[in-house]
């Protein structure tokens, strides 16, 4: 019987004890950084003769904030203004998420328009917004615009339902009571129904080779019952002016908020625009002329084949601008809008706590952002093509 020796290889020459040894190195420097952060923090911290600590939330806030949901007052806990500032950014922010994203995908495929002059004005849109700076265009939607506004007794009126002067811009809302909240449920089940009958339509028309002409009728049907509900379900309080020209009813939004929103969904929009354009163009030209030859038309051919497949290469870079959406919002703080960042500044300057206040930042925006990716990547798992 022959036997086979195998000689092993030395450590030094072995790739995996040297990756090892190397991991053991950048975790020692990582740790040794991080000892001496925490050495200077800590001897700063007995120079001043503070302690770490988060106690400081509950004393006296002694500020007042300007624009608020829920009742605030001046001898709340700084913690109460934290969580003011906190739901100012998401009633910012959630509403914009709409917006932006309405307009970044009629201005992305507009770009395709067959219309020269909707093809140009896209183009300059986008060039435009995207290459000035997003605090500039803030500056300029606050003080330009909105300051631009008329006295509060000499508004603007659009529709004789908005009107639009230095005190704010009001607008029609629903009253809530027992009638808004049936509404909404009737409207919910309307918008199931709609997208339910919608793919129905997608699945008559490219699967069976039907006209859709049923599924047509049916959406049709939805669509009118769902702006009936809206109409004349939701019992609208319209904004009205009395004798003596102040506006009353319905919702007013100030121009802090307006500005800030109008700025962020502008500049945002445009990104969104490039993704939807860069998502369009990169369906195969094939797919085009086959759309084409089964007779579809041009708006069909875009809703049923063509943006269907450029979802998928549109959703990942749409999560990095909802992201940027979120963390931009915080240059609120230029035109006055009391967001969570605004009130932090002036909690760190009343307690003198840079490290706290700082923390408490990161973590908001760090818990915000992945909210959206979490929400995001399930979208995104959705659109993507199922292997079998």
């Amino acid at each position: 019987m022959v036997t086979q020796s195998y000689k092993t290889t030395p450590l030094w020459r072995d790739d995996r004890f040297w990756s090892a040894i190397f991991q053991v190195i950048v975790v020692a420097i990582v740790l040794s950084l991080y000892g001496v952060l925490l050495y200077t923090f800590n001897l700063n911290l007995n120079r001043t003769g503070l302690n770490f600590s988060f106690g400081f939330l509950t004393n006296p806030s002694g500020f007042s904030i300007g624009e608020t949901l829920f009742k605030y007052e001046t001898n709340d806990p700084y913690i109460w203004g934290l969580v003011i500032g906190a739901i100012n950014t998401f009633r910012l922010v959630i509403v914009a998420f709409f917006a932006t994203t309405a307009i970044g995908v009629v201005v992305g495929v507009c770009s395709f328009s067959q219309n020269l002059l909707l093809r140009l004005l896209s183009q300059v849109y986008v060039e435009i917004i995207r290459n000035t700076p997003l605090l500039l265009q803030l500056l300029f939607w606050y003080f330009v615009v909105f300051l631009s506004l008329p006295k509060p007794r000499e508004p603007s009126i659009i529709a004789n339902a908005i009107f639009l002067s230095k005190a704010g811009v009001m607008i029609p809302w629903p009253s809530v009571g027992a009638r808004l909240w049936w509404s909404l449920g009737v409207l919910l089940v309307t918008t199931i129904a709609l997208f339910v009958t919608w793919r129905w339509r997608i699945h008559a028309i490219v699967r069976q080779g039907q006209t859709g002409q049923l599924q047509l009728f049916l959406l049709l049907a939805f669509a009118v019952l769902g702006i009936f509900i809206i109409l004349f379900g939701f019992h609208w309080e319209v904004p009205s002016q009395a004798e003596t020209g102040l506006v009353s009813g319905g919702l007013t939004l100030s121009i802090e908020y307006s500005a800030v929103f109008a700025g962020l969904v502008v500049y945002t929009a445009a990104f969104i625009a490039e993704i939807v354009r860069g998502g369009i163009q990169s369906v195969s030209k094939g797919q085009w002329e086959a759309a084409r030859s089964l007779g579809l038309s041009a708006g069909q051919v875009m809703q049923l084949v063509v943006f269907p497949q450029a979802l998928r290469v549109i959703i990942p870079p749409l999560n990095s601008q909802y992201m940027n959406l979120a963390k931009n919002s915080s240059l609120a703080l230029a035109i006055g809008y009391p967001d969570l960042y605004s009130v932090a500044s002036t909690t760190l300057n009343q307690t003198g706590r840079p490290m706290e206040v700082f923390l408490i930042l990161m973590a908001f925006y760090l818990s915000l952002n992945l909210i959206i990716t979490i929400v995001m990547n399930t979208v995104n798992r959705l659109v993507q093509i199922q292997e079998r």
